[in-house]
């Protein structure tokens, strides 16, 4: 007899989580699944079912779900799964727990990361491009804190949501991007922010370490790239450490329980059929080269394809970029 390991069980061991909690992830994930339905399956997760409920705490659970963004389903506040779905979108808003449930949060925040992994793992294999970065987007979210449609400009030392309103609203130059803030002159972001100068340190810091990557990619497909021929595409990834010592550290994620090191996905997709072609985990220090293959459709013609750079840390560093393949037929005619 020959045993082979399917790709579920492959994910599952490789993450060390419950085969009961991949399988979940495979049934109820589907192409069409949005944000909330995300994470009401990754907080489904058999991982979280031990998680402790104390005498007391269901009323407060009770009022972090009913100010929360999403609303659950006739939630039952003694369900482990619905404490860790109030405790996250807490996390999300920066709403403050304390005590045992602070405690929860912690705890649920450092197993959160190796499940989404799995969980972009599983969406790559079936080829959902707009889910698995949308899975991304809330890896962002677990490290930093903070909403996919807040500002990008709260993940900055002493920043509040005035503050950044009022980057936004800039006369001068609305501020945007944390690259757009960082661009400004001292002086002119002293008068903008009205910070301390202890505090402009911080934010002056915190820009240094923001990953400021410089992507370049060529399309090797050759001249006679035919339906069904691989393609290839190398990707050049080189950090601005200009401000740095020799290595990148830790993230800036003071929302996050414990040190966290950077992590990136390469990714290429077609947008237009929403399909997934070629998926790559990237650790980037100061360059990086990578390759990543796909297949070229049935049909002949110019197809048109995207390439994205995304962090599993930060919000507002990703990148995309459209390229074309021209195919030939079987036969080599246009």
């Amino acid at each position: 007899m020959y045993l082979k390991p399917l790709n579920l069980g492959l994910i599952a061991s490789y993450y060390y989580i419950s085969y009961a909690t991949i399988e979940r992830f495979s049934s109820m994930l589907t192409q069409k699944t949005k944000m909330k339905g995300l994470l009401e399956i990754l907080v489904s997760a058999s991982e979280y079912a031990e998680l402790a409920g104390r005498a007391g705490e269901e009323e407060f659970i009770e009022r972090l779900v009913r100010h929360q963004r999403f609303s659950i389903e006739k939630p039952k506040y003694g369900d482990p799964h619905v404490k860790v779905n109030a405790l996250l979108q807490a996390h999300f808003s920066r709403h403050t727990v304390v005590g045992n449930l602070a405690a929860d949060q912690r705890e649920i925040l450092v197993s959160t990361h190796k499940l989404l992994q799995a969980m972009v793992d599983v969406i790559s294999s079936n080829g959902w491009l707009s889910l698995a970065l949308i899975a991304m987007e809330l890896s962002q979210m677990v490290t930093q804190g903070m909403w996919d449609r807040d500002s990008v400009l709260l993940q900055v030392p002493h920043f509040t949501k005035d503050l950044a309103q009022r980057c936004q609203e800039n006369e001068a130059k609305p501020i945007e991007s944390i690259f757009d803030l960082a661009e400004m002159g001292i002086d002119e972001m002293r008068d903008l922010l009205q910070q301390s100068n202890s505090q402009l340190q911080d934010i002056i810091e915190f820009f240094k370490r923001f990953p400021n990557v410089d992507m370049v990619y060529e399309v090797r497909e050759g001249d006679d790239t035919s339906a069904g021929d691989n393609v290839a595409v190398q990707v050049t990834l080189e950090r601005d450490m200009a401000n740095l010592p020799c290595e990148v550290g830790p993230v800036h994620a003071p929302r996050f329980p414990k040190p966290k090191e950077e992590g990136w996905w390469l990714v290429i997709g077609d947008s237009s059929t929403n399909q997934l072609l070629a998926i790559k985990r990237v650790a980037l220090q100061k360059r990086a080269r990578v390759k990543l293959k796909f297949c070229a459709p049935a049909e002949a013609g110019t197809m048109d394809y995207t390439i994205y750079l995304m962090s599993d840390s930060y919000l507002g560093c990703d990148q995309e970029y459209k390229f074309t393949v021209d195919v030939k037929d079987a036969g080599g005619d246009l």
